[in-house]
């Protein structure tokens, strides 16, 4: 089963077994917890059905790996002809998901 699932404002595509790291979510290591998917289909995608926003009765049972900082993400900015540049970067607080099933 593949299904559809909305994160932290973003969406993913996921399957039983995959990881996954999304913006980071306050829950502890180790813990489990479900999602409702907005959209479910089987492997060759004859069986698809689409929520409104989201399939009643599907449910994607996820658990957190791992809590984390990501790579560093530059930012530069700049103004021509006027000598102002500005270079400074930050780590994104992300947390790395298990897909434990799909239904």
């Amino acid at each position: 089963m593949i299904a559809v699932i909305e994160l932290g404002g973003n969406q993913f595509t996921v399957r039983k077994g995959d990881v996954i790291d999304v913006k980071k979510l306050d829950k502890e290591i180790n813990a489990n917890f479900s999602v409702e998917a907005m959209l479910v289909s089987d492997e060759e995608g004859k069986d698809l059905k689409v929520g409104t926003p989201t399939v009643a009765g599907s449910k994607v049972e996820l658990k957190v790996v791992e809590q984390f900082k990501g790579e560093k993400v530059r930012v530069f900015k700049m103004k021509s002809k006027k000598r102002y540049s500005k270079n400074t970067g930050f780590r994104p607080h992300l947390t790395k998901l298990e897909v434990l099933s799909v239904a």
